[in-house]
């Protein structure tokens, strides 16, 4: 069995991999992330999943499968990042303020002969928020590094008001498809106590 390497520095989905029993090891190279003009939020995050994959994957020389992702926050068809400031980070959130988003996250496994992709689409519904509570949450630092300026599974739940879809995907990695792709490489599957 090949091994597999994980193609993200995020503890989110190491720790969403480890949930599942799914043995690993992390490997990264950094690829341009720039959205390109026109580009849908879907074809983006498809876009950099299997380029992670593949940028690590060039890397390897022994038999091996590779998963990378990315998870997209956008609001009106427009891509939110990571903020690149507190001000930055306010304004994203200000704007998710009672409504709805959506959370897309691709997720691409593959090794020398073949890819399979799948891209997760997520509606999350924002409560609305106070300046006040805002700014405290920008204080907990967990908004810096978060697609959106929130993370789902930290302060942040307490903003989501609804979500349709896979809240694993909203964190950085669905789950259900996620454990499809790899068992198409015979990298998962329930395995009977014998």
């Amino acid at each position: 069995m090949a091994t597999l390497y994980l193609a993200s520095a995020s503890p989110r989905r190491a720790e969403l991999l480890q949930q599942i029993g799914v043995p690993f090891d992390i490997r990264i190279y950094p690829i341009d992330e720039t959205l390109l003009p026109g580009e849908q939020p879907a074809a983006y995050v498809e876009r950099l999943a299997r380029a992670k994959a593949k940028a690590v994957l060039e890397t390897l020389t022994v038999p091996a499968c590779v998963l990378g992702a990315d998870t997209a926050v956008v609001l009106e068809g427009r891509v939110l990042g990571k903020p690149a400031d507190r001000d930055d980070a306010i304004a994203m959130l200000e704007a998710l303020s009672g409504r709805e988003h959506q959370v897309f996250t691709g997720v691409a496994v593959l090794d020398r002969t073949s890819c399979r992709v799948e891209v997760v689409d997520t509606r999350v519904r924002f409560r609305r928020l106070r300046r006040d509570e805002i700014e405290a949450y920008w204080a907990t630092g967990e908004p810096c590094d978060k697609a959106g300026a929130y993370g789902i599974q930290g302060f942040g739940a307490v903003f989501v008001e609804r979500i349709e879809g896979s809240y694993s995907g909203v964190v950085g990695l669905p789950l259900c498809e996620t454990a499809g792709l790899l068992e198409q490489f015979g990298l998962y599957g329930w395995r009977p106590e014998a």
